[in-house]
């Protein structure tokens, strides 16, 4: 399996369980907000919406990141002083 498409599966996986985690949280402080089935669906939806964005944007993000790092003059903590 190609590794962007397994970071995504895992970020829609962690997607599924977030959103669980917030409804059974919502259901034990006020009482059940939906049912099972409810849950289970929209927690899918979210899952696929967060594997789908993590797909899409994650190189892009991780490109920017490099970018930044490559202008950088310097690490973060430094003194200014050139290390020439």
């Amino acid at each position: 399996m190609h590794p962007r498409t397994k970071s995504a599966l895992l970020w829609g996986a962690v997607g599924v369980m977030a959103f669980l985690v917030l409804i059974q949280g919502y259901a034990l402080v006020s009482g059940p907000l939906v049912s099972i089935t409810q849950g289970a669906a929209v927690a899918l939806v979210v899952g696929l919406a967060t594997a789908g964005s993590a797909y899409v944007l994650e190189h892009r993000i991780a490109a920017l990141a490099a970018r930044r790092v490559a202008d950088e003059p310097e690490s973060h903590g430094g003194d200014g002083k050139s290390k020439s």
